[in-house]
Protein backbone atom coordinates (compact mmCIF):
# COMPACT_ATOMS: atom_id res chain seq x y z
CA UNK A 1 0.00 0.00 0.00
CA UNK A 2 2.14 3.34 -1.23
CA UNK A 3 -1.08 5.61 -0.24
CA UNK A 4 -2.95 4.61 3.13
CA UNK A 5 -4.86 8.08 3.44
CA UNK A 6 -6.27 7.70 0.00
CA UNK A 7 -6.58 3.52 0.48
CA UNK A 8 -8.43 4.76 3.95
CA UNK A 9 -10.56 6.94 2.57
CA UNK A 10 -11.99 4.88 0.01
CA UNK A 11 -12.33 1.77 1.66
CA UNK A 12 -15.42 2.59 3.20
CA UNK A 13 -17.59 4.29 0.28
CA UNK A 14 -20.28 2.22 -0.32
CA UNK A 15 -19.88 -0.76 2.02
CA UNK A 16 -23.39 -2.06 2.79
CA UNK A 17 -23.18 -2.75 6.96
CA UNK A 18 -25.06 -4.28 9.18
CA UNK A 19 -24.88 -3.09 13.26
CA UNK A 20 -26.49 -4.71 15.87
CA UNK A 21 -27.58 -2.97 18.98
CA UNK A 22 -26.43 0.37 16.58
CA UNK A 23 -28.29 2.82 18.95
CA UNK A 24 -26.26 3.24 21.37
CA UNK A 25 -22.79 2.90 22.74
CA UNK A 26 -20.43 1.59 20.31
CA UNK A 27 -23.05 0.42 17.89
CA UNK A 28 -24.41 4.13 17.56
CA UNK A 29 -20.66 5.51 17.46
CA UNK A 30 -20.05 2.88 14.81
CA UNK A 31 -22.55 3.91 12.52
CA UNK A 32 -22.48 8.03 12.91
CA UNK A 33 -18.63 7.09 11.87
CA UNK A 34 -19.05 4.57 9.23
CA UNK A 35 -21.63 6.60 7.40
CA UNK A 36 -19.57 9.37 7.60
CA UNK A 37 -16.95 7.75 5.39
CA UNK A 38 -19.53 6.65 3.20
CA UNK A 39 -21.07 3.41 3.91
CA UNK A 40 -24.52 2.46 3.74
CA UNK A 41 -25.52 0.95 7.88
CA UNK A 42 -28.16 -0.42 8.56
CA UNK A 43 -28.12 -0.13 12.40
CA UNK A 44 -31.15 -2.32 14.59
CA UNK A 45 -32.02 -1.70 18.24
CA UNK A 46 -34.94 -2.72 20.59
CA UNK A 47 -36.11 1.37 20.99
CA UNK A 48 -37.68 2.92 17.80
CA UNK A 49 -36.38 6.29 19.50
CA UNK A 50 -32.86 5.31 20.03
CA UNK A 51 -33.26 4.38 16.29
CA UNK A 52 -34.85 7.75 14.84
CA UNK A 53 -32.23 9.50 17.45
CA UNK A 54 -29.24 7.81 16.04
CA UNK A 55 -30.30 8.35 12.53
CA UNK A 56 -30.80 11.94 13.28
CA UNK A 57 -27.07 11.95 14.14
CA UNK A 58 -25.62 10.25 10.83
CA UNK A 59 -27.91 12.93 9.23
CA UNK A 60 -26.31 15.67 11.35
CA UNK A 61 -23.28 15.16 9.40
CA UNK A 62 -24.25 16.05 6.27
CA UNK A 63 -24.11 12.56 5.09
CA UNK A 64 -27.04 10.00 3.76
CA UNK A 65 -25.82 6.60 4.80
CA UNK A 66 -28.21 5.52 7.32
CA UNK A 67 -31.47 3.47 7.98
CA UNK A 68 -32.98 1.20 11.46
CA UNK A 69 -35.34 -1.51 12.30
CA UNK A 70 -36.84 -1.48 15.90
CA UNK A 71 -36.29 -5.47 16.77
CA UNK A 72 -35.36 -8.03 19.34
CA UNK A 73 -32.48 -10.17 18.11
CA UNK A 74 -32.85 -12.59 20.92
CA UNK A 75 -35.60 -14.58 18.63
CA UNK A 76 -34.66 -16.40 15.39
CA UNK A 77 -37.89 -14.08 13.89
CA UNK A 78 -36.03 -10.72 14.93
CA UNK A 79 -33.25 -11.95 13.49
CA UNK A 80 -34.83 -12.90 9.84
CA UNK A 81 -36.47 -9.68 10.20
CA UNK A 82 -33.48 -7.49 10.27
CA UNK A 83 -31.51 -9.32 7.08
CA UNK A 84 -34.89 -9.17 5.20
CA UNK A 85 -34.49 -5.31 5.75
CA UNK A 86 -31.29 -5.41 4.70
CA UNK A 87 -31.91 -7.19 1.68
CA UNK A 88 -34.04 -4.77 0.97
CA UNK A 89 -33.00 -1.87 2.25
CA UNK A 90 -28.95 -2.57 1.31
CA UNK A 91 -29.56 -4.68 -1.71
CA UNK A 92 -26.95 -6.92 -0.28
CA UNK A 93 -24.35 -7.24 2.30
CA UNK A 94 -20.44 -6.59 3.06
CA UNK A 95 -19.88 -6.16 6.51
CA UNK A 96 -21.56 -7.74 9.80
CA UNK A 97 -20.49 -5.73 13.03
CA UNK A 98 -22.03 -8.06 15.97
CA UNK A 99 -22.29 -5.85 18.93
CA UNK A 100 -25.59 -6.08 20.81
CA UNK A 101 -25.38 -7.16 24.04
CA UNK A 102 -27.13 -6.95 27.85
CA UNK A 103 -25.37 -6.55 31.08
CA UNK A 104 -25.95 -9.19 33.51
CA UNK A 105 -24.48 -9.85 36.96
CA UNK A 106 -23.93 -13.41 38.71
CA UNK A 107 -25.76 -16.87 38.32
CA UNK A 108 -27.36 -16.30 41.72
CA UNK A 109 -29.09 -13.22 40.32
CA UNK A 110 -32.47 -13.75 38.05
CA UNK A 111 -33.84 -17.23 36.80
CA UNK A 112 -33.51 -19.36 34.36
CA UNK A 113 -36.05 -17.12 31.67
CA UNK A 114 -33.31 -14.35 32.44
CA UNK A 115 -30.14 -15.83 31.89
CA UNK A 116 -31.64 -17.39 28.33
CA UNK A 117 -32.88 -14.23 27.54
CA UNK A 118 -28.74 -12.73 27.87
CA UNK A 119 -27.62 -15.80 26.05
CA UNK A 120 -29.87 -15.66 23.18
CA UNK A 121 -28.93 -11.84 22.57
CA UNK A 122 -25.39 -12.08 23.80
CA UNK A 123 -24.20 -15.27 21.97
CA UNK A 124 -26.90 -17.16 19.38
CA UNK A 125 -27.79 -13.83 18.09
CA UNK A 126 -24.46 -13.76 17.01
CA UNK A 127 -24.44 -16.90 15.80
CA UNK A 128 -27.38 -16.85 13.96
CA UNK A 129 -26.60 -13.38 12.41
CA UNK A 130 -23.40 -14.82 11.35
CA UNK A 131 -24.80 -17.49 9.91
CA UNK A 132 -27.36 -15.15 7.62
CA UNK A 133 -24.50 -13.48 6.91
CA UNK A 134 -22.25 -16.09 5.88
CA UNK A 135 -25.32 -17.11 3.37
CA UNK A 136 -24.65 -13.89 1.45
CA UNK A 137 -21.34 -13.72 1.73
CA UNK A 138 -20.52 -17.12 0.44
CA UNK A 139 -21.54 -16.53 -3.44
CA UNK A 140 -19.62 -13.44 -3.55
CA UNK A 141 -16.17 -14.95 -2.03
CA UNK A 142 -16.06 -12.28 0.06
CA UNK A 143 -17.18 -10.45 3.03
CA UNK A 144 -15.98 -9.17 6.41
CA UNK A 145 -17.56 -10.06 10.16
CA UNK A 146 -16.29 -7.92 13.31
CA UNK A 147 -17.98 -9.63 16.64
CA UNK A 148 -17.76 -7.02 19.56
CA UNK A 149 -16.45 -8.99 22.88
CA UNK A 150 -15.19 -7.57 25.63
CA UNK A 151 -12.05 -8.16 27.80
CA UNK A 152 -14.48 -9.93 30.26
CA UNK A 153 -13.62 -12.83 28.30
CA UNK A 154 -9.77 -12.00 29.93
CA UNK A 155 -10.10 -11.01 33.95
CA UNK A 156 -13.53 -12.84 34.36
CA UNK A 157 -14.38 -10.34 37.13
CA UNK A 158 -16.06 -11.83 40.08
CA UNK A 159 -20.07 -11.13 40.07
CA UNK A 160 -20.18 -11.09 36.60
CA UNK A 161 -20.70 -14.53 35.84
CA UNK A 162 -23.34 -14.85 33.21
CA UNK A 163 -22.11 -11.96 31.01
CA UNK A 164 -18.29 -13.41 31.73
CA UNK A 165 -20.01 -16.73 29.97
CA UNK A 166 -21.16 -14.65 26.75
CA UNK A 167 -18.11 -13.13 26.03
CA UNK A 168 -15.94 -16.11 26.42
CA UNK A 169 -18.25 -17.94 24.15
CA UNK A 170 -17.67 -14.98 21.63
CA UNK A 171 -14.42 -15.40 22.11
CA UNK A 172 -14.45 -19.12 21.60
CA UNK A 173 -17.08 -18.85 18.47
CA UNK A 174 -14.72 -16.15 16.63
CA UNK A 175 -11.55 -18.40 16.48
CA UNK A 176 -13.24 -21.11 15.14
CA UNK A 177 -15.49 -19.56 12.73
CA UNK A 178 -12.55 -17.94 11.09
CA UNK A 179 -11.00 -21.18 10.33
CA UNK A 180 -13.98 -22.33 8.79
CA UNK A 181 -14.52 -19.25 6.80
CA UNK A 182 -11.23 -17.47 6.03
CA UNK A 183 -11.15 -20.30 3.06
CA UNK A 184 -14.31 -19.19 1.54
CA UNK A 185 -13.16 -15.19 1.30
CA UNK A 186 -14.96 -14.22 4.68
CA UNK A 187 -12.90 -12.31 7.18
CA UNK A 188 -13.82 -12.35 10.95
CA UNK A 189 -12.30 -10.23 13.80
CA UNK A 190 -12.58 -9.94 17.65
CA UNK A 191 -12.20 -6.84 18.98
CA UNK A 192 -12.52 -6.74 22.90
CA UNK A 193 -12.93 -3.35 24.65
CA UNK A 194 -12.31 -3.03 28.39
CA UNK A 195 -14.21 -0.11 29.86
CA UNK A 196 -16.27 1.99 27.55
CA UNK A 197 -18.58 4.48 28.18
CA UNK A 198 -21.63 2.47 27.48
CA UNK A 199 -25.31 2.06 29.23
CA UNK A 200 -23.98 -0.81 31.02
CA UNK A 201 -21.24 0.87 32.76
CA UNK A 202 -22.83 1.94 36.12
CA UNK A 203 -22.38 5.54 36.93
CA UNK A 204 -24.07 8.86 35.72
CA UNK A 205 -23.06 10.60 33.21
CA UNK A 206 -20.49 13.10 34.71
CA UNK A 207 -19.12 10.02 36.36
CA UNK A 208 -18.04 8.42 32.99
CA UNK A 209 -16.72 11.65 31.82
CA UNK A 210 -14.36 12.11 34.98
CA UNK A 211 -13.08 8.12 34.22
CA UNK A 212 -12.54 8.94 30.79
CA UNK A 213 -10.09 12.17 31.79
CA UNK A 214 -8.49 9.71 33.96
CA UNK A 215 -7.77 7.74 31.64
CA UNK A 216 -9.56 4.66 33.17
CA UNK A 217 -12.46 4.57 30.70
CA UNK A 218 -13.02 4.97 26.34
CA UNK A 219 -15.24 6.62 25.14
CA UNK A 220 -17.21 4.63 22.45
CA UNK A 221 -16.32 6.96 19.32
CA UNK A 222 -12.58 5.01 20.33
CA UNK A 223 -13.66 1.43 19.83
CA UNK A 224 -15.61 3.04 16.44
CA UNK A 225 -12.36 3.73 14.88
CA UNK A 226 -10.85 0.55 16.27
CA UNK A 227 -13.77 -1.08 13.98
CA UNK A 228 -12.69 1.27 10.97
CA UNK A 229 -9.37 0.22 11.57
CA UNK A 230 -10.28 -4.04 10.79
CA UNK A 231 -12.74 -3.20 7.79
CA UNK A 232 -9.80 -0.84 6.23
CA UNK A 233 -7.11 -3.59 5.91
CA UNK A 234 -5.66 -4.58 2.99
CA UNK A 235 -7.88 -7.70 1.04
CA UNK A 236 -5.22 -9.77 2.16
CA UNK A 237 -4.92 -8.82 5.63
CA UNK A 238 -6.94 -10.01 8.47
CA UNK A 239 -7.31 -8.11 11.85
CA UNK A 240 -8.12 -11.62 14.15
CA UNK A 241 -8.19 -10.22 17.25
CA UNK A 242 -7.52 -7.07 18.89
CA UNK A 243 -7.92 -5.78 22.50
CA UNK A 244 -8.13 -2.39 23.72
CA UNK A 245 -8.50 -0.81 27.46
CA UNK A 246 -8.22 2.40 28.42
CA UNK A 247 -4.21 3.47 29.66
CA UNK A 248 -5.12 3.53 33.48
CA UNK A 249 -7.32 0.03 33.62
CA UNK A 250 -5.06 -1.85 35.31
CA UNK A 251 -6.55 -5.27 34.33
Amino acid sequence: MEDFNSYFSSAFLGKKIIITGGTTGIGRAAAILLSSLGAQCLICGRNQQQIDETLDAIAAKNVRGGTGIAVDISSSEGIKSLFSQADDQLGGLDILINNAALGFGSITDGEYEDWQYILNTNLLAYMACSREAINRFRPLGMGQIINIGSMSAEVREDGNAVYVATKTGIQGFSAALRKEVNPLGIKVSLIEPGAVDTDMQAGSSEDKIQQINKQEMLPAADIAWAIAFCIAQPPASDVVSLQIRPHLQLI
